[in-house]
């Protein structure tokens, strides 16, 4: 059945032919016997009614006491038992009233009946009252004849194409036959007798009544029921009966949730007297209720024209000052867009969602939405990343998720305006979806912040409840639909009912329903009497509606179009092409309707054309002066912004720049962040500072809470998680064993252990070795270490994964171990203490030494993960997630651990070569790689999905590489034998330039300080003496061999290297020689062999520590700089300002170590501009010293993605 609409309005009518109208009723000749009837109506009972000679009377009142409203909840609940408790409510009670033709009737033998309409917080009811006593008789004379009396709602007769109108929908509870009048005395929907629940919608439009659901009756006492009795039990002054069911007021969703509206108590019934053989009409007024809740600050536009919209004018009122968009732009006056133009929405979605029956929830944590509305022909893009496929296919019927964006954005027909227009970009949106029949229920939060510095609309978007589940595989298809939007002053309320269809892999469909209502506050301007007149209901008419989830990229989408108009969604044939969107326009035009069906498109402010075809205007090169002062400016799409050269910052009037004098608000205390033991301000020059809570906490660093790690399931499932502020512990479960992340009924010893136990035996004195025997070790995951020693007799010796000796690596007396080949299969991350600190590649490990201040706790160091058979060049830290990223050249791969505990997680595993040295951008998300063999720099999303190329020329060996993601740098070093390179650019791979070429050798690792603005790097110069293998092709470095390619490793003629040929040192082909083993390649010395720093901005180039051997890689953290060597096979720390060596650590394994960074505590300063809602980008946003670009990954075919228009 279709919606029923009855208006609520200021005032409603009570007539005494038994019915509340919500407009002016026609003659009675026009409605009596007829159902529905011409006008808007709620019918207990109506018919040829008289309360003449002072018998029958009509009482009503208004009540909001806790006691009236605990009787109707039991009415209410008992009907619908999910439902809320009503807050306000009317009665309307029929006594005694007879039918027309029987005026002589006496007391006592009238009908008797009572209307309740009550109002929970967003939803409305009416509750029926039918006593037995009270229903004497069924019908009434109309037109000569007997005709059942009417019960039902009715909305009467709505407009109709042009001029004409027809019957809008209806209900109708009873039918032309007596005895269904005279069943609402017997039955029920309610499981009371005599008591019918209906739930009529949001007011002030009644929508999709649905009637109560228990229709069943308790077993009959024999008593009459309870409405029977107290409608007869009291008398009023007056001759008039009490009906206790209480007072209500009319539904009206105006009252603050916060301060909810006490209606007025009367303290006693109020008779309305009647004109013999006349209906009498009561009408109620509740407009004396005060519905603005927010206020402007009342003063006059001369102090406060900055709080309007740059494309908005400031007037005076009054009682105040108000704010009014420009011609050409739209919105609340605070917030204006320009007519025409798309608008981009960015945010996060936070959630903690249960799906079907699961016991346990899907919780998701500033997961990316982006939404995209083509705003003249209110098409509207919605899509949400990294939606676990548990969920995703379950929240494919929430097309809803982007409807209040559509509704915001919507086409606007004539004379009605979309959501924008009306309130702006700042306003508050809860929704609850009850999904049919199980009742399941999901409440959505969205909180629109206005528009940010890059004109793109912010909100943020909460989902907590649950949601059928949708098979994977499972497509969706959403029907067409229509929402009902009803205005007042500061608050907005829809609801609709929505039918979606699921179809499974096997080709079955089933159709399901789901009811949405939904509550938008926002602020308005209560100075302005006409902009505060009560706006008319509106309908959003949604079709086109598309939805799917991508398994694969973890990716939700929804599409649909979005037309605002009248309630009624009348069209004509004639409609003119700027109200259906099929006029050509340009997506930056605006569509200007004219006479008939002729239009003509004018492209949006900030951009020029002829309509069809519009192109940005660059005001910056076309408008001199655009800036003032000590300002750039900075064009973007369809506008432009004036920004502060650094030392200066705008005025109070928003656009003169004048000197900062900088104030460390967190030294002095003068900061708005959380406490300290939930966040930490960090000052970033000037007057500014950022607030980022404590690991263990989230929010904005202003309000931080602390996360529950206990319901995200981080312990073993049978281990017990105890919370604790800002942080967690695991603990085995009675009869298991173990740290907690892993635990065990038993306790099984690997094979390592078991053989090292048993050598170790037991004694009352604990585990004693036998004397002079040898007892094996076994590393921190029960695995053998990969040397064996027997301290008795001095060898030691290589072992395999079993512990056996691998001939020909025995060592003897005095000798030390040999360089073995690690063994053992175990992937395992081994939890980060809190602190900060040194993480370091070596072979197939990578293991951490804790800070304490700036010195390494070398004692306290540990392996973080274990990676046998892996060969770890580059490793990165982002300090956001806590994860450690590295790159591999065995498989080749690069991939990702948590430091909390777990294990290994591939993130790009195609397309590679060599991928060595490895950044991470924490701001905008991405990682940054180079690959040595494809000669080429790439990024990435940290999930790997979305990947490009940056840079692919020009590049021979590029190793390390670092970004700069508050300046938006990128630095890279090329060790190319023939001409070894530092380079930059932006970090989106334009601006590229070469910062040093001049006495480079082979720069292997670069750092760069924040702090300081100090980009470091260490060269390792020249290997001396290397020998080549012509049978096996490998370059052979003492006993470890690896591949070559002579061109990358400098074998080559040229001033550094010199190739003893055969022919010339006499060594030719022939009997002479039966076998070659070797061909010697002597590399001259070159390069620095030392750690040099710079300023890249100044070029200022310096020693910062010299006589190092080979260096690989290299970090820095505060004064100091750490840095891996090959030759010293340790980490060695260097203070920066002194230039002196200050600590070494040696690792257990004496191996070679590649990369190091720097696992931070927590995040350094700073912010750029893809910090926030990845900058506005679709896809991949990367920060460039003046802003950011908006890139397409390498493989986003046929997507629309990139900067915006």
């Amino acid at each position: 059945m279709g919606g029923i609409h009855i208006c609520v309005c200021s005032t409603f009518q009570i007539n005494t032919n038994g019915f509340v109208a919500m407009a002016q009723p026609s003659a009675e000749s026009t409605y009596l016997g007829k159902m529905p009837a011409g006008f808007g109506m709620i019918a207990a009972l109506h018919g040829d009614l008289d309360t003449g000679d002072g018998v029958g009377k009509v009482y009503y009142r208004q009540d909001a006491s806790p006691a009236t409203l605990r009787q109707a909840a039991e009415q209410i609940n008992r009907a619908f038992p999910e439902d809320d408790e009503p807050e306000h409510a009317v009665v309307v009670t029929w006594v005694d009233v007879a039918s027309r033709q029987h005026h002589d009737h006496s007391r006592g033998d009238g009908l008797e009946k009572q209307l309740v309409i009550a109002s929970a917080e967003t939803t409305s009811y009416a509750i029926l009252l039918y006593p037995r006593k009270g229903m004497q008789f069924a019908s009434t004379a109309v037109g000569g004849s007997s005709q059942a009396m009417q019960a039902g709602f009715s909305k009467g007769l709505v407009n109709y194409l042009v001029f004409s109108t027809r019957q809008g929908p209806y209900y109708r509870i009873t039918t032309e036959r007596e005895t269904s009048v005279r069943a609402l005395a017997e039955e029920t929907n309610s499981g009371k007798r005599g008591v019918w629940v209906y739930e009529i919608g949001t007011s002030p439009y009644f929508t999709s009544v649905a009637p109560g659901e228990v229709t069943d009756l308790p077993p009959d006492t024999g008593l009459e029921s309870r409405v029977s009795e107290e409608a007869t039990s009291k008398r009023y002054p007056g001759g008039g009966q009490q009906v206790t069911y209480s007072p209500y007021e009319p539904e009206e969703e105006v009252y603050r949730k916060e301060q909810p509206h006490q209606g007025p108590h009367h303290g006693g019934q109020f008779t309305v007297h009647t004109v013999q053989y006349q209906p009498q009409v009561v009408v109620v007024d509740d407009g004396d209720i005060n519905v603005d809740v927010f206020s402007y600050n009342s003063e006059t536009c001369a102090n406060n024209r900055n709080k309007c919209s740059t494309f908005a004018d400031c007037k005076d009122y009054a009682s105040g000052y108000c704010c009014h968009c420009r011609p050409g732009y739209y919105g609340n006056g605070i917030q204006c867009v320009s007519e025409g133009k798309p608008q981009r929405m960015n945010g996060k979605v936070n959630g903690r969602v249960y799906v079907g029956n699961s016991p346990s929830p899907v919780e998701f944590n500033s997961n990316d939405l982006h939404s995209y509305v083509v705003a003249n022909d209110g098409r509207a893009y919605v899509a949400i990343s990294t939606i676990p496929a548990r969920l995703g296919p379950s929240l494919q019927p929430l097309s809803a998720l982007g409807g209040v964006i559509g509704w915001a954005f919507a086409l606007e027909q004539p004379g009605y305006k979309n959501g924008f227009s009306i309130i702006g970009g700042e306003f508050t949106c809860q929704a609850e979806v009850t999904f049919l029949p199980a009742q399941e229920k999901l409440t959505i939060k969205q909180v629109f912040s206005g528009i940010d510095e890059h004109d793109h609309l912010v909100v943020s978007t909460t989902l907590e409840g649950r949601v059928p589940e949708v098979l994977r595989g499972s497509t969706v298809q959403i029907e067409p639909y229509s929402e009902i939007y009803q205005y007042s002053s500061n608050l907005i309320t829809s609801s609709s009912t929505r039918d979606y269809t699921v179809s499974l892999d096997d080709g079955s469909a089933e159709t399901r329903t789901y009811q949405w209502r939904q509550t938008i506050t926002f602020q308005s301007c209560p100075n302005d009497e006409a902009a505060r007149a009560v706006l008319p209901t509106q309908m959003l008419s949604v079709d086109q509606v598309f939805v799917m989830y991508d398994s694969n990229n973890e990716l939700i989408r929804y599409a649909m179009s979005n037309k605002i108009g009248d309630v009624n969604g009348e069209v004509t044939s004639q409609e003119n092409s700027c109200f259906t969107g099929r006029h050509g326009c340009d997506t930056n035009a605006v569509c200007r309707p004219e006479q008939g069906t002729q239009f003509t498109c004018q492209c949006a402010a900030g951009f020029t054309g002829d309509g069809r075809s519009c192109y940005d205007i660059d005001e910056c090169r076309e408008i001199p002066l655009a800036c003032g002062e000590h300002s750039v400016c900075n064009n973007q799409p369809g506008t432009f912004r004036c920004e502060c050269n650094d030392g200066y910052q705008f005025a109070s009037d928003g656009h003169t720049c004048i000197v900062d004098r900088p104030v460390d608000h967190c030294a002095a205390g003068s900061h708005d962040c959380d406490i300290t033991e939930r966040a930490h301000c960090s000052y970033s020059g000037g007057s500014s500072y950022i607030c980022s809570c404590l690991p263990g906490f989230q929010g904005h660093g202003r309000v931080c809470q602390d996360i529950d790690e206990c319901q995200s399931a981080r312990c073993h499932q049978k281990a017990v998680c105890y919370n604790t502020q800002g942080s967690f512990t695991c603990q085995c479960r009675p009869g298991y064993y173990g740290d907690g992340f892993y635990c065990s009924s038993e306790h099984t010893k690997s094979q390592c252990e078991t053989h090292r136990d048993r050598l170790l035996g037991s004694t009352e004195y604990g585990p004693q070795p036998v004397p002079g025997q040898y007892v094996p070790t076994c590393d921190s995951q029960g695995a053998y270490e990969a040397s064996q020693c027997h301290g008795s007799i001095g060898h030691c010796w290589c072992v395999d994964r079993n512990g056996l000796e691998i001939p020909g690596t025995r060592t003897g007396p005095g000798r030390g171990r040999p360089l073995c080949i690690e063994q053992g299969p175990t992937v395992h991350v081994y939890p980060l203490p809190p602190g900060t600190h040194l993480l370091f590649a070596q072979s197939g490990r990578i293991e951490f030494v804790p800070l304490e201040g700036y010195n390494m706790k070398k004692t306290e160091a540990k392996t973080v993960l274990h990676l046998p058979e892996k060969v770890i060049i580059g490793v990165a830290y982002d300090c956001v997630e806590k994860m450690v990223y590295w790159t591999d050249i065995t498989s080749p791969s690069i991939s990702k651990a948590n430091l909390q505990g777990g294990g290994a997680i591939p993130v790009i595993r195609s397309d590679l070569e060599s991928p060595e040295g490895i950044a991470i951008d924490h701001l905008g998300r991405t990682l940054f790689w180079t690959d040595s063999m494809k000669d080429r720099i790439e990024v990435a999303s940290l999930d790997g999905t979305k990947r490009r190329v940056l840079i692919d020329t020009n590049l021979v060996n590029p190793r390390a590489i670092i970004v700069d993601p508050v300046n938006g740098n990128m630095y890279w070093a090329d060790w190319n034998r023939d001409a070894p390179k530092i380079e930059t650019s932006a970090m989106d791979g334009t601006n590229r330039r070469v910062l040093v070429k001049d006495d480079l050798g082979l720069p292997n690792g670069l750092t760069y300080d924040p702090q300081s603005s100090q980009l470091c790097w260490a060269d390792a110069g020249t290997v001396l003496l290397q020998s080549l293998q012509p049978e096996r092709e490998g370059l052979r470095q003492g006993n470890q061999l690896r591949r070559l390619r002579p061109e990358r490793e400098g074998l080559r003629q040229g001033n550094q290297v010199r190739r003893l040929g055969l022919e010339r040192e006499g060594m030719g082909q022939g009997n002479q020689v039966r076998r070659l083993r070797y061909i010697i390649y002597i590399l001259l010395p070159s390069g620095t062999h030392m750690i040099e720093c710079m300023n890249p901005a100044q070029g200022d180039r310096r020693k910062a520590m010299g006589a190092i051997q080979y260096p690989f890689g290299i970090t820095s953290h505060g004064k100091n700089i750490y840095y891996t060597d090959w030759r010293r096979d340790a980490v060695i720390m260097v203070d920066r300002q002194a230039g002196t060596e200050t600590d070494v650590f040696l690792p257990q394994k004496q191996t070679r170590l590649y990369g190091i960074t720097t696992a931070y505590a927590q995040c350094p300063s700073g912010k750029n501009y893809c910090a926030v809602n990845n900058g506005g980008c679709t896809h991949l946003c990367l920060a460039t010293p003046r802003g950011r670009s908006c890139l397409c990954p390498n493989n986003a075919l046929g997507v629309s993605c990139g900067t915006q228009k």
